[in-house]
């Protein structure tokens, strides 16, 4: 399998064309929150992987309301089956797995049921991806939260596809999620653009232990790192031409709910 860094060489122009609006799957309710409840949205987005594709069909997805039972607590908030590349899902684009009202109170979970299908793609080589209990008790992910009367509760899933993928002994690749879970109310973002283009920069956004990467366009340079946190971060830029240097910014303050623009980030040549 080739690496993060060997695969960027490889993107294709198409995927550069396509806009994160392209992405975004929507199942929201038309209609205002009734009296004594709220909204509930999960959006997904992801870190790059050094695979072609890594392709999840999810079937629905719910959430469980606290101190129910753990069998009859689930609540759908999607139940229209779709297809996610989670490799697209980087620099701005993202995907909404759930729009949806819900009773006040308090929330302990959220479950992803995985269909049939799921697979990846390595050096144009499809794969079958084993979800271990995907389609019976589903991707559960430990997250509270809570859903007040007519307000709206957005959360981001920031998938690591690198990081979720074990290939076996026997060459069988398995998804064991790895996904950060951050509210939007406390998070923000880090954008910007590399200069030159074909620097092809990897971006990281590192704070103490908590580390963001992707990996800049390559048709644009342009880059967004989301789902991060609110407090300052160290930005490092890597080049896949060893002909340039890498870059250090240091002190980028995050703000809730707002984005840092870094601008144009140039790398010298060695």
């Amino acid at each position: 399998m080739r690496t993060i860094r060997e695969k960027i060489i490889h993107i294709t122009v198409l995927l550069s064309l396509f806009t994160a609006a392209l992405f975004i799957f929507s199942c929201s309710d038309s209609t205002s929150p009734e009296t004594g409840q709220g909204q509930v949205k999960i959006t997904m987005v992801d870190s790059p992987a050094g695979y072609d594709e890594v392709n999840i069909v999810v079937t629905r997805v719910e959430v469980h309301k606290a101190d129910a039972g753990s069998n009859d607590g689930w609540i759908v908030i999607n139940n229209t089956t779709a297809t996610y590349d989670l490799l697209l899902l980087r620099n701005g684009a993202s995907v909404v797995l759930g729009d949806h009202q819900l009773d006040a109170g308090r929330y302990t979970q959220i479950r992803l049921i995985i269909g049939t299908g799921s697979n990846v793609v390595v050096d144009g080589v499809t794969y079958p991806l084993e979800i271990p209990s995907g389609e019976q008790t589903g991707v559960k992910l430990n997250h509270s939260f809570v859903i007040e009367d007519g307000l709206l509760y957005e959360l981001l899933l920031d998938f690591d596809a690198e990081r979720s993928i074990v290939v076996t002994g026997n060459g069988q690749y398995k998804l064991k999620p790895v996904i950060r879970m951050t509210p939007v109310v406390i998070s923000g973002s880090i954008s910007g653009k590399i200069n030159p283009v074909s620097a092809a920069g990897f971006v990281y956004a590192i704070s103490g232990t908590d580390t963001s990467l992707t990996i800049a366009e390559p048709i644009t340079g342009s880059f967004m790192l989301m789902a991060l946190l609110q407090q300052t971060y160290r930005v490092e830029v890597f080049s896949a031409d060893p002909a340039y240097n890498d870059t250090t910014i240091t002190n980028v303050i995050v703000v809730a709910q707002q984005n840092t623009n870094l601008g144009t980030i140039n790398l010298s040549i060695r």
